[in-house]
């Protein structure tokens, strides 16, 4: 089982506020969710895990090995699967098809079996019909659920989720909660909406002044159910 551990990591914008004071994290079999206020750092924690940031001090390990290096961050982004806020950001090709084969053809992949592995990977997402459809012109749940098939196409050993219901309708929302149930993953799902984190993740973390938070008491609220993780700010998506 693919293992991720962040260690001491601290990070400070050029000529601005720190974000991260000796943060840690470790990413193993959960599901964990992450809350927090807009410019807290989550989006900013997933661009260091990535290696799209470097951050001030601390260091990243993949399987008990320090990723610092090219060919360590090459073999994290084959194993880490990153899915962006706006789909408009992933989906680059014009359509469905070439924007699913795109990640198995530039690992290697022939033609053929690119081609079977992203057909396979949009049956799976009940997106089969998808395959001629234009990127450009589907609408924004589509798009997140096409964004997702690149990732998962590349068979990743962990997903992180930034905002992955932004923006979708009710309908979407629930079929991606069930996608996601049905992988056998670990994820870091960052989200405002509680809801869809409480039944996502097993964990969840408040991101606060730098420092991660778990969440472990229960409170009721006024809508009739219990959050078990009830006791930091959150939002009802659609509820």
């Amino acid at each position: 089982m693919t293992a991720l551990l962040l260690e001491d990591i601290s990070f400070c914008h050029p000529g601005g506020g720190c974000l991260f004071h000796h943060l840690k994290l470790a990413i193993g079999a959960e599901r964990v969710g992450f809350i927090g206020p807009n410019g807290s750092g989550k989006t900013t924690l997933f661009h260091i895990i990535m290696g799209l940031l470097k951050p001030d001090s601390g260091r990243i390990l993949l399987d008990g090995r320090q990723v610092n290096d090219v060919r360590a961050w090459r073999q994290l982004r084959r194993q880490v699967g990153f899915l962006f806020q706006d789909a408009d950001d992933q989906l680059f090709s014009p359509t469905v098809l070439e924007d699913v084969t795109f990640g198995p053809l530039n690992m290697g992949d022939d033609g053929p079996t690119a081609k079977a592995k992203a057909m396979a990977t949009l049956e799976s997402l009940d997106l089969a019909g998808f395959a001629g459809r234009i990127t450009h012109q589907l609408s924004g749940g589509e798009k997140k659920l096409v964004a997702l098939a690149t990732i998962l196409v590349m068979a990743p050993e962990i997903l992180l989720l930034d905002e992955p219901t932004n923006n979708l309708d009710m309908a979407t929302r629930e079929r991606l909660v069930a996608i996601l149930a049905d992988l056998n993953l670990p994820m870091v799902i960052i989200s405002h909406d509680f809801d869809f984190l409480a039944k996502s993740t097993d964990i969840i973390y408040s991101l606060d002044h730098g420092h991660l938070h778990r969440s472990e008491s229960s409170h009721l609220h006024s809508h009739p159910h219990a959050h078990i993780y009830g006791d930091h700010p959150h939002a009802h998506g659609g509820y």
